[in-house]
C-alpha cells in the first residue's frame, strides 16, 4: 500500500465523519494526516507504530491505523462509517467542490443515494428548493457531476505504469525466449487511459497461468481480464509479425486511420521490426508519445520528427515547496535531494500569503528565507538555490505582494489557487493581467486542472499564449502526475510562439522530484525539444 493510498483512507474517514456531524476535533486531525501523508515519501507502510508516532502530525492513534492498514488492508473506523453510508452517497463524496455538508444536505433534504438520482434531481430544477443551492451552483454541480460520470473506468497513467512494468518483468520470467512489449495508450504516455496493454509472442493458454493475472475471456490473438486488479488487454501474435503488430496496437484509432488512407495499398504485415513500416513508405520514424493524431503523421512523412526532451535534459529542480510553507522536507533537505539527483539548481517557490490554508509566507517571513536560502548557497556551491516564490494570482488578476517585494525574487510562479469557477472571459483576463506582471516568470499550472477530479477552468489557450509570449513569460507543465497542466496538446502552438516551457514538479517532499519524469513525458506528446524547454541549462535563462 503507497502513501498516497494510505493517506485516501484518512482523507475518506474524515468525510465521512464530517457527512455524519461526528467530533470536529477527530476530522481536523485525520485531514491533517492526510494532507500530510499524501506528501511524505517515506515508506510508511514498512515502518512500526513508534517510527510513525515520530512523524509530524501522527500520533499513537493514526500510527495505529496506518499500521492497521499496512497489515490487515483494512481500517476497521473506516468500515464503521461506510457501512452507515449509501454505497451512491459515498461517491458523491468523491465529487471535487461538492464537499461533505452539501452531501448531507442533499441527502437529507432529496433523499437521493446515488449520482443518477442527484443529476435527475438536477435536472427537474430541484437542488434551488434546498437552503444553500441556487440556480448557479446547481448548474455548477450538474458539470461536476457530468465530468465525473465521463471519468469513471479510467485510471492516471501513473497509477497503472507500476502494475504494468511488473506484468512485463513477470512474462519475461515465465517466457523468456518469447518476446513482450507494452503498447496502447500506456506506450504512448497518455496522461489517462482505461487498461493497460501488452504484446507477446507467448501462447494465450500459457499466460493464464501468471501470477496476479485473472482471465475473463481469451481468443486466439487476444488475452482479456485483469493484473494486479487491473484491467489488462494482452495481445498474442507469432515473432515474425511483431513489428506489424506493435505499430498497429500503439497508435490511437486517429492516428491509424490517418496512415492508412495516407498509404492505402501498401501491406504492414509479416514485419518484425516496428521501424520497418516507417521505412516501407519512405517516413521518419514517430516516437510513440506523437501518435495520436495526423498531426504526428505529417510530422513523419514530412521528415520533420523533432528530436523529443528527454528526461536527462532537465537541468534545474524548478516549483518546489519546503517547511517554510506546505512542503514536508526542509529548504536544505529539498535543495540537497535536488543536487544528489544530478539537478544543477533548485528554484524554491514557497506559497505566498494569500495561501493561508498552506502556511504561505507573509513580507517578513520571506525576509527570512532569502537569509537561509544565502547561507545554503555559500554552502552548497556550485550547487544553487533560487529565490522563487509561488504567488497566488487575485481574482482581479494581480498578485498578492507589493512589487517592492516581488522584485526581490528572482522567480516568481504566478498561479490561481481560489476562485475557480469563472467564465471563460473572466478567467482568461484574469490570467492575462498577470502575465502583464513585469515580475512574473512563470505561469503556474494553467488551467488548474486535476486530472480524472476537476476539469481546469476555461480559459483561451491561444490569447494565454500570446500573451505570453508578448511578455516574455514562459509557461509551466506542471509535471504532478494528478494534473499534468498545461495540456500537451497545447505545446505545438507554444512552440510556434516561441513561448518556453518549463518542466516543473511542483514537489512538495524530496520524492516529488522525481515526477519530472511524468511531465516529460507529457511534453513529449506535444513535441517538445531540448531547444524549447526552460530548464534545460545549468541555470535558469532569466532576463
Amino acid at each position: 500500500m503507497t502513501n498516497v493510498d494510505i493517506a485516501r483512507h484518512f482523507r475518506e474517514l474524515a468525510r465521512l465523519m464530517e457527512l455524519h456531524q461526528d467530533n470536529p476535533f477527530k476530522i481536523r486531525s485525520y485531514n491533517n494526516a492526510y494532507n500530510k501523508l499524501r506528501k511524505d515519501d517515506r515508506p510508511l507502510a514498512s515502518m512500526t507504530e513508534e517510527e510513525l508516532q515520530q512523524l509530524d502530525g501522527v500520533g499513537k492513534a493514526i500510527a495505529g491505523k496506518i499500521h492497521e492498514l499496512a497489515t490487515t488492508g483494512a481500517m476497521a473506523t473506516l468500515e464503521k462509517w461506510r457501512e452507515q453510508t449509501p454505497e451512491g452517497v459515498r461517491e458523491m463524496l468523491n465529487i471535487s467542490g461538492f464537499g461533505p455538508k452539501k452531501v448531507k444536505a442533499v441527502w437529507d433534504g432529496l433523499g437521493v443515494t446515488s449520482i443518477g438520482q442527484l443529476l435527475y434531481a438536477i435536472n427537474e430544477n430541484r437542488l434551488v428548493e434546498l437552503k444553500g443551492f441556487g440556480a448557479k451552483t446547481q448548474a455548477s454541480l450538474k458539470e461536476k457531476l457530468e465530468f465525473h460520470q465521463r471519468s469513471q473506468g479510467q485510471y492516471h497513467y501513473r497509477t497503472l505504469e507500476k502494475p504494468a512494468r511488473e506484468l512485463l518483468a513477470a512474462l519475461k520470467e515465465a517466457f523468456p525466449d518469447a518476446r513482450h512489449e507494452l503498447t496502447g495508450a500506456l506506450r504512448r504516455a497518455c496522461p489517462t487511459l482505461t487498461h493497460l496493454a501488452v504484446l507477446t509472442t507467448a501462447a494465450p493458454a500459457a499466460i493464464a497461468q501468471l501470477d496476479n493475472l485473472v482471465v475473463s475471456g481469451q481468443e486466439e490473438h487476444l488475452t482479456r481480464g485483469s493484473y494486479q486488479d487491473y484491467p489488462v488487454t494482452i495481445h498474442h501474435c507469432a515473432a515474425e509479425n511483431f513489428g506489424s503488430k506493435q505499430f498497429r496496437f500503439t497508435g490511437s484509432g486517429e492516428f491509424l486511420r490517418a496512415f492508412i488512407a495516407a498509404f492505402p495499398e501498401t501491406d504492414f504485415t509479416g514485419l518484425t521490426e516496428e521501424r520497418a513500416v516507417f521505412d516501407k513508405v519512405g517516413a521518419t520514424y514517430l516516437p510513440p508519445e506523437l501518435r495520436e493524431s495526423d498531426w504526428g503523421l505529417n510530422l513523419s512523412t514530412t521528415d520533420r520528427v523533432p528530436e523529443l526532451l528527454e528526461v536527462t535534459d532537465i537541468r534545474g529542480v524548478v516549483h518546489s515547496h519546503s517547511t517554510w510553507s506546505d512542503g514536508i522536507h526542509s529548504l536544505r533537505e529539498m535543495a540537497e535531494a535536488a543536487r544528489d539527483r544530478g539537478y544543477a539548481y533548485l528554484v524554491i517557490t514557497d506559497h505566498s500569503k494569500a495561501a493561508f490554508y498552506a502556511n504561505g509566507l507573509d513580507e517578513g517571513r520571506v525576509r527570512e528565507q532569502w537569509a537561509e536560502v544565502d547561507q545554503l548557497n555559500e554552502e552548497l556551491a556550485p550547487f544553487r538555490i533560487y529565490k522563487g516564490i509561488e504567488s497566488d494570482i487575485l481574482a482581479d488578476g494581480s498578485l498578492d505582494y507589493p512589487d517592492e517585494v516581488l522584485a526581490g525574487f528572482e522567480v516568481v510562479i504566478a498561479s490561481v489557487h481560489s476562485n475557480l469557477n469563472m467564465t471563460e472571459e473572466s478567467a482568461t483576463e484574469r490570467l492575462l493581467r498577470a502575465i502583464a506582471n513585469p515580475h512574473t516568470t512563470i505561469l503556474g499550472h494553467p488551467t488548474g486542472r486535476l486530472l480524472l477530479s476537476r476539469a481546469g477552468y476555461p480559459i483561451d489557450h491561444t490569447r494565454i499564449i500570446d500573451a505570453c509570449a508578448e511578455h516574455g513569460v514562459v509557461i509551466e507543465l506542471n509535471a504532478n502526475p494528478y494534473r499534468l497542466d498545461l495540456d500537451w496538446t497545447w505545446i505545438p502552438y507554444a512552440m510556434e510562439r516561441g513561448v518556453p516551457i518549463s518542466i516543473n514538479p511542483d514537489a512538495h517532499a524530496m520524492g516529488g522530484i522525481d515526477d519530472i519524469r511524468f511531465g516529460v513525458l507529457a511534453a513529449r506528446k506535444g513535441g517538445l525539444t531540448k531547444a524549447a524547454c526552460w530548464n534545460t541549462s545549468d541555470a535558469p535563462p532569466l532576463g
